[in-house]
């Protein structure tokens, strides 16, 4: 059965590492697979078009049945026996240890390298080989589907349920994905609203406050200006009066007071303080009218004030509808998460029965050839 062996399975890379399998029941602590290093090699099957990683211990080799299932020879002990799916990951937990799972043997494998150097090798073998079992599959099913009346209908009845049933819920976790995505749209959209309102309002509010510092800073000076004119304005009316008495009594002395001249002068100095009498109440009827601009002013600030609270008010509702948003976007997300994981699940059980049916079909087209 040797020979046989030698002709369907070819070795890519062979290294040497301890090899450890996790423990089944805490799934957290390594249990050793082998005392000291052991053989760890890349299997490619030509007739099968599949990738497998053996390692055993004892011999460097291993053999198959007709059943397809490895069959050591005297003195060995099958480490590692596992098919590689696109599906595997291995990780890299430290300098010199990795590990990847096997969900069709449900374990955890981990290796130990002496070297670094050795463990970015298998590392960067493990992802090649990855990658050509992905196209390998692909190939597979390409070609099964091109000659599917050549198949035998048995096997083949199987995955065709078995595929329909992850298409429609890759198909649900496209149309999710579509919704998703319009849902964070609409959740930019108001966001950049609510923003855009901020800005305003606070421009608005901004050049209010300044509008409101100026006329309050202008107001309290045209109080201050008023009440100082109206001192001068008192002086000059008290001035006025003592003028005037001056004159009239003058013009009752006649003669006897003082000359034309400083009656002239007298009269001018009259004439200029109605002047400035007069030119004072203009300045106070001003003051007065932006004394009413400034309430008027001040009922607009009140508007806008009002206004921005209203503003305020919608931005908070507008804050309690995207947080709900947020929070209905976050569980569609744990769904889709949920989603994925239970469609790997199943493309995972999918390769499972897919593998184990080609296993079938060889072993009834071997029973046709005999």
């Amino acid at each position: 059965m040797f020979p046989h062996h030698r002709e369907r399975e070819q070795p890519l890379f062979s290294t040497r590492a301890h090899v450890f399998q996790i423990d089944p029941t805490t799934k957290r602590n390594w249990i050793p697979a082998s005392k000291h290093a052991v053989t760890v090699s890349f299997f490619y099957d030509a007739n099968r078009n599949a990738y497998r990683i053996i390692s055993v211990g004892g011999t460097k080799r291993a053999v198959r049945d007709d059943a397809q299932r490895p069959t050591l020879m005297s003195g060995s002990t099958a480490i590692i026996n596992c098919s590689i799916t696109p599906s595997m990951t291995f990780t890299k937990t430290s300098q010199k240890f990795g590990q990847w799972a096997d969900s069709r043997a449900n374990t955890v494998y981990g290796l130990g390298f002496a070297t670094e150097q050795q463990l970015h090798q298998f590392s960067e073998k493990f992802k090649e080989v990855k990658d050509a079992a992905r196209l390998a599959r692909e190939k597979s099913q390409d070609k099964e589907l091109a000659n599917t009346a050549l198949t035998i209908a048995a096997p083949q009845s199987p995955p065709v349920m078995c595929v329909n049933g992850p298409e429609d819920k890759l198909f649900r976790s496209q149309s999710a994905d579509i919704t998703l995505a319009s849902e964070k749209e609409r959740i930019k959209k108001m966001l950049s609203e609510g923003s855009i309102c901020e800005i305003n309002l606070e421009a608005e509010l901004f050049t209010l406050q300044d509008s409101n510092s100026k006329l309050v800073a202008a107001l309290h000076e045209a109080n201050a200006n008023v009440e100082q004119w109206k001192k001068q304005l008192a002086a000059y009316q008290g001035e006025t009066e003592r003028l005037r008495e001056q004159v009239a009594e003058l013009e009752v002395h006649g003669g006897q007071g003082p000359s034309d001249l400083l009656k002239d002068e007298l009269t001018q100095s009259l004439e200029e303080l109605e002047a400035l009498l007069k030119a004072k109440d203009e300045e106070i009827h001003i003051l007065q009218s932006k004394k009413r601009e400034y309430h008027e002013m001040e009922h607009e600030r009140d508007q806008a004030i009002l206004r921005l609270r209203e503003m305020e008010m919608r931005s908070s509702e507008l804050e309690r509808r995207i947080q709900n948003t947020e929070q209905n976007l976050s569980n569609s997300l744990e769904e889709r998460d949920r989603m994925d994981t239970e469609i790997q699940r199943a493309i995972e059980i999918l390769d499972i029965k897919i593998f184990d049916l080609n296993d079938l079909r060889q072993s009834l087209v071997k029973l046709l050839d005999k």
